[in-house]
């Protein structure tokens, strides 16, 4: 539906001297979004200026406001739209076409370093190196939002489990292999994460990498977090959290993040 201009010449290839050239890993970069257009062009805006963009692939997977979203992505990044509307299920439909040697996925208001490309390739000339993500910080200059990135940071270095807004990203092989995400409305990230880290080397690219906190700042920071913590540790203990998904993705037909109604407990 839309037109990947994104699309370069073949990657570059790397001199490792006495003649011999190995060609460097394509990445496609996989993008879920729902009803999130605004957003979705500001991120892709973004990839524009990115250093080897060229020579990658963006592949945007939607579900909801199909005009809207077919605007921002054209021109910029392969459309598609499959059928579900979790995240899960769009980062499959979107991993599934994708044509990249490692797949790097981004949440659809996430700014990656300008050389993240650069230094993904650089983590996966490491052969045990399956994968990782980058570090975590928020887009807006917010105290209360600096102190839970601090928070997580702690979480994350010492787990290597790792959130979606991060860029988690991965060898195509070592995707398929797994099995993709799992068919999970909630806390899809961090279950790949740790099946990841359990098939290889995972690793922690200390540039951070920017997402926006609008969730975080529409229904409350501390609320949200503590949403969160809960959630976490319904999952670590190995309970359900799936009857959760609704109340915190929101309403299907609305923009990720929207406030939780007034006077509601989350």
């Amino acid at each position: 539906m839309g037109r990947n201009v994104l699309n370069g010449p073949a990657p570059d290839a790397l001199d490792l001297g006495a003649g011999a050239v190995l060609t460097a890993p394509r990445v496609s970069i996989v993008i879920p979004a729902r009803n999130d257009a605004d957003a979705l062009a500001r991120t892709l805006d973004h990839l524009g200026g990115l250093e080897g963009i060229a020579a990658s692939e963006v592949i945007v997977a939607a579900s909801g406001d199909p005009e809207a979203t077919a605007w921002a992505a054209a021109g910029r990044a392969r459309l598609l739209q499959p059928d579900g509307s979790t995240r899960a299920e769009l980062m499959n439909a979107g991993a599934a076409a994708a044509r990249g040697d490692v797949l790097f996925f981004l949440h659809a208001d996430s700014f990656p370093p300008r050389d993240a490309l650069a230094r993904i390739r650089a983590a996966l000339s490491d052969p045990r190196v399956v994968g990782g993500a980058f570090e975590h910080l928020f887009a807006e200059p917010s105290v209360s939002l600096r102190l839970i990135t601090w928070i997580n940071r702690v979480r994350y270095r010492l787990t290597r489990n790792y959130y979606g807004d991060q860029g988690i990203f991965a060898r195509a092989s070592v995707f398929c292999e797994l099995g993709g995400y799992r068919g999970l409305r909630l806390m899809e990230d961090l279950d790949f994460a740790r099946r990841l880290r359990r098939r290889g080397r995972s690793v922690l690219l200390r540039e951070p990498l920017r997402t926006s906190g609008r969730r975080f700042l529409a229904r409350g920071p501390w609320r949200t977090f503590l949403f969160i913590v809960w959630l976490l540790g319904l999952h670590t203990l190995g309970f359900d959290t799936e009857r959760y998904a609704e109340r915190w993705r929101g309403p299907a037909d609305r923009t990720p993040g929207t406030p939780w109604p007034k006077g509601a407990r989350p």
